[in-house]
């Protein structure tokens, strides 16, 4: 998928220089780069409905996918960084919305978004804590195109069935019962994808076993990360862990083996719905409450673990006003309900049309509106993207030796360092 990038670039810069002076402007007018993540299935054909949105709203614009692979976006961000460092950002790039963005909003590398808001008279069409969330010293630098919760369980009921376990576990300690009575079937008890999944699920832990209030403290300035509490919590996640089957590599391939019964559990954010129920050849056609099912992971119930897909302005873009033109549709009614449906997400708009989101897009609706609500780590909420970069060190070293004291030491040195 970089080789994807590149050649959008590539393909750009020719036409640059065929045409020369008056060319220069005339492509950067009518090229609109638009940069994210959203390659694999679901979440690709999400951005294809909004694209052709898009397209057909702004015939004389031509939408440049400059998506690069990999689930969470690591690699994406890596690439858009020497992007951005270069003086060649795209028109428009997607974030998590909340922490993740402060590290691009502090280098002045975003254009605020407050005029756009008032415009669309966003601030209404939004929940208010939501924009809240986004806000920086009172300013707005993105525009949310859905709401995913990342503390899903996705299960197989057949498999639970002949393991002998009655439902999904309610509670930490249910989940590590659970694990042992499939691992005693020969099934996989736990699928997991890249080391990123990994830390999905060790926040998902971390939850779970801390509960809502002690889990937001977290990451706040004086947190105790070193703790009796998050011990334990980390003794449960090396636990749950040790029940895992061999790494995938992404979330998807991971995902599948729950589909197709040869695991019984997946921690996964809910765009996997989105996967596990589009049509071939880009989703698994399964049927809900009979291939897979779902329920809140082990000791979350009644907490939204949330974060939020968004879209930027750089400063410095080529095409600026194509630029908002993407985020109007992005912002849109209608952009938000071709695209959430497939992608496996709940808008981030309060109007949305409620009868496009049955089955479990729906309960989300409902849960969105009623949960506690608590920021996931992987995706951008609670933690800005070097203190990210920092746990993923430290989950990393873990999976290597598997020494719970060294992780919970690594993970308070992060958090110290990352909450001056």
């Amino acid at each position: 998928m970089r080789r994807r990038w590149l050649a959008a670039v590539a393909i750009t810069l020719l036409g640059v220089t065929a045409c020369g002076g008056g060319g220069e402007t005339k492509a950067a007018q009518s090229e609109v780069t638009v940069f994210s993540w959203w390659t694999g299935p679901g979440e690709a054909d999400g951005l294809k409905a909004m694209r052709e949105i898009f397209e057909k709203q702004n015939p004389n614009l031509k939408f440049i996918d400059g998506a690069v692979a990999g689930g969470s976006g690591d690699q994406a961000k890596a690439l858009l960084q020497t992007k951005l460092q270069g003086g060649e950002p795209p028109d428009s790039f997607q974030g998590h919305a909340g922490a993740e963005l402060q590290g691009y909003i502090k280098a002045g590398q975003l254009e605020d978004l407050t005029s756009l808001y008032d415009e669309l008279k966003l601030k209404d069409a939004f929940p208010a804590q939501l924009v809240e969330q986004i806000s920086v010293e009172g300013k707005i630098y993105s525009v949310p195109v859905n709401i995913h919760r990342s503390n899903v369980l996705w299960f197989n009921p057949a498999v639970l069935t002949e393991a002998g376990v009655a439902g999904p576990p309610k509670t930490i300690e249910e989940f590590t019962a659970a694990l042992e009575k499939v691992k005693a079937t020969g099934k996989i008890p736990l699928s997991i994808g890249s080391e990123w999944t990994v830390t999905h699920l060790l926040e998902n832990v971390l939850l779970g076993s801390l509960g809502t209030d002690a889990y937001n403290a977290l990451f706040k300035p004086g947190a105790d990360w070193g703790g009796p509490a998050v011990t334990k919590a980390l003794e449960s996640f090396a636990t749950i862990l040790s029940y895992a089957g061999d790494s995938q590599d992404d979330w998807q391939p991971a995902a599948k083996q729950v589909a197709d019964g040869q695991a019984a559990f997946n921690v996964m954010g809910d765009w996997a719905y989105g996967f596990f129920r589009n049509p071939a050849p880009n989703g698994l056609s399964k049927t809900a409450k009979k291939d897979f099912d779902w329920a809140p992971a082990p000791g979350t119930d009644g907490t939204y673990l949330w974060l939020s897909d968004s879209f930027t302005l750089p400063k410095g873009a080529k095409n600026r006003d194509g630029a908002l033109a993407w985020l109007k549709v992005a912002a849109g009614k209608e952009g938000q309900d071709a695209f959430n449906p497939k992608k496996g997400s709940i808008p981030a708009r309060k109007d949305a049309d409620a009868a496009l989101y049955t089955d479990y897009l729906g309960e989300a609706l409902k849960d969105w509106s009623s949960d506690k609500l608590a920021g996931s780590v992987q995706h951008g909420v609670s933690v800005s993207q070097p203190w990210l970069s920092a746990i993923n060190e430290q989950v990393g070293l873990f999976l290597g030796k598997k020494d719970v004291a060294a992780l919970q030491k690594g993970l308070a040195e992060a958090a110290a360092a990352n909450t001056q």
